[in-house]
């Protein structure tokens, strides 16, 4: 895998945060070939939440894969982990170039539609630790992240996660920020998004 950065590494400049997008960290043919892969054979599964006292079907479909045997758990869900498959030790040891520290889990996200979402969280399990590092991959079909801060209202933003990108988030991003990727009425192709994370 090349990084091309035909465009440069943009540095969201919001307050209590450390976040960067790498819009070109792979190439578009590149980016073709390991969706097609990851669709095909990792082991998706639905699992169902529990809002407000009523089980739903969990809004996409997920998975999880480690170097380790460390479970991840999320709203009540326990998830044990896959070996890592070549493919995601590669694109893990990609990413690691760019950050600090070698990350030892991903939690994938597959998004079918414009139906499927995650709603408003930020990734501050206790499994995760003091200050995660979250590297969040996008393949397929271009989605719009939101972000907005916990205590100052009015300060949100967002950006559309193109195909091949590479959004980094590090610092105290997740005690200050939640962020989601919203429903869409838009007709629109399937994403897979590999978000790779430290379990301590």
């Amino acid at each position: 895998m090349q990084q091309l950065f035909d465009r440069e590494p943009q540095h969201l400049n919001l307050p209590d945060s450390t976040i960067t997008y790498y819009p070109d960290f792979m190439g578009a043919l590149i980016a073709d070939d390991y969706f097609t892969l990851l669709k095909n054979n990792i082991v998706w599964k639905q699992d169902d939440i529990k809002v407000f006292g009523k089980v739903y079907a969990q809004p996409r479909l997920t998975a999880l894969y480690a170097n380790n045997n460390k479970p991840y758990s999320y709203s009540n869900i326990t998830m044990m982990p896959h070996q890592f498959t070549k493919e995601l030790q590669f694109i893990k040891e990609k990413i690691e170039v760019l950050s600090t520290g070698s990350f030892t889990t991903c939690l994938l996200n597959l998004y079918r539609d414009g139906k499927d979402s995650n709603g408003w969280h930020a990734d501050n399990e206790k499994e995760l630790g003091q200050n995660p590092a979250i590297a969040s991959i996008s393949l397929g079909e271009p989605r719009y992240f939101h972000l907005k801060h916990n205590t100052i209202p009015d300060l949100k933003h967002k950006i559309l996660l193109e195909h091949g990108s590479l959004l980094l988030m590090t610092g105290e991003t997740q005690h200050f920020w939640k962020h989601q990727i919203p429903k869409t009425t838009k007709p629109i192709g399937e994403r897979i998004n590999l978000t790779f994370r430290v379990i301590k």
